[in-house]
């Protein structure tokens, strides 16, 4: 089978090698390309005699999957699959299969650490100093003591939930479904109204679905503490966008930090988030760690393999 890697993966030209060789005495052809393009035109002319293709969270429309008439399976190294047209896939009978677990440690960490971040004033500090000023009458917050509240239970929700227990956090938790496991652990489940009241920090954790766009908007912003801090690294339509900024500029809300958002960055000047005050933004990296990149090769080639047999 034709088998290409559109894009790089963070991943050395030395393992590709390895991969190409791996495939070749199997009987397959194995492309890949050390260059990250994300216009339609480009994948489509990478894609287009491949049978398996494994990519990662650049976006694939109808525009792009119509011109890959032997497309057949698509690895994919994320773990949402919302960049994907999963309903084009399933009507012309290519399996998608993401990449989940891989992250798991990398997004739990980094949302943590913007709860820091944004408690004690890091960055913002970091910048009070760099500009010759003093700490002044600053005073930080501490993250044991807090309740925070995590929205989505999944396997980011619940590492992020066991991390914040060991600072010495109360968690609370809204998803779905509820875990055993996670209730185990001393997380109290309740009604999203009821964590967002009792929050002092709501930390988002769900995937992107019709169920959870614009999960988070001003009525439910409306019902968070004005001390409360929000913390997104699931996916940015989950949240209002313009409703968090104005929460912001008008106290209702402590301070934000975003990693996600509706689109990917560069985010254009007039960006509300840009200009919102006490909020802290990453450009989509809580996935981004070299461990985390290594053991997602592992994941989509492992899942190619599988396929193959």
């Amino acid at each position: 089978m034709n088998i290409v890697c559109v894009e790089p993966l963070g991943i050395s030209q030395a393992r590709f090698e390895e991969l190409k060789s791996h495939y070749a005495a199997m009987g397959h052809t194995f492309a890949y390309y050390m260059d990250r393009r994300e216009d339609p035109a480009t994948m489509a002319a990478r894609m287009k005699e491949a049978e398996i293709v494994v990519v990662s969270n650049i976006k694939l429309p109808a525009e792009v999957l119509e011109q890959c008439p032997c497309l057949r399976y698509l690895s994919v190294a994320f773990t949402g699959l919302d960049h994907i047209n999963t309903a084009y896939c399933q009507s012309h009978n290519i399996k998608v299969q993401n990449a989940a677990g891989y992250s798991t440690t990398a997004v739990s960490e980094l949302a943590v650490g913007m709860m820091l971040d944004l408690l004690r004033g890091i960055t913002a500090t970091d910048g009070t100093i760099r500009q010759g000023g003093s700490r002044g009458t600053f005073l930080g917050r501490e993250l044991r003591g807090k309740t925070v509240g995590i929205v989505g239970t999944g396997a980011i929700g619940s590492a992020t939930a066991r991390l914040l227990m060991a600072f010495g956090a109360r968690v609370i938790a809204y998803s779905r479904t509820r875990r055993t496991d996670v209730e185990a652990m001393g997380v109290t489940y309740m009604t999203l109204p009821e964590l967002l009241a009792a929050a002092d920090i709501v930390s988002l954790h769900t995937p992107l679905n019709a169920e959870t766009r614009g999960l988070i908007g001003a009525a439910e912003i409306a019902m968070m503490k004005p001390t409360a801090l929000l913390v997104n690294t699931a996916r940015g339509p989950v949240c209002n966008i313009e409703a968090v900024a104005r929460a912001l500029a008008d106290g209702q809300i402590a301070g934000a930090a975003f990693d996600v958002f509706e689109q990917e960055p560069p985010l254009p000047q007039n960006h509300p988030l840009l200009h919102a005050p006490n909020c802290l933004l990453t450009p989509h990296v809580a996935f981004a760690t070299e461990e985390s990149f290594s053991a997602r090769a592992d994941i989509v080639f492992d899942h190619v393999d599988d396929y193959l047999k």
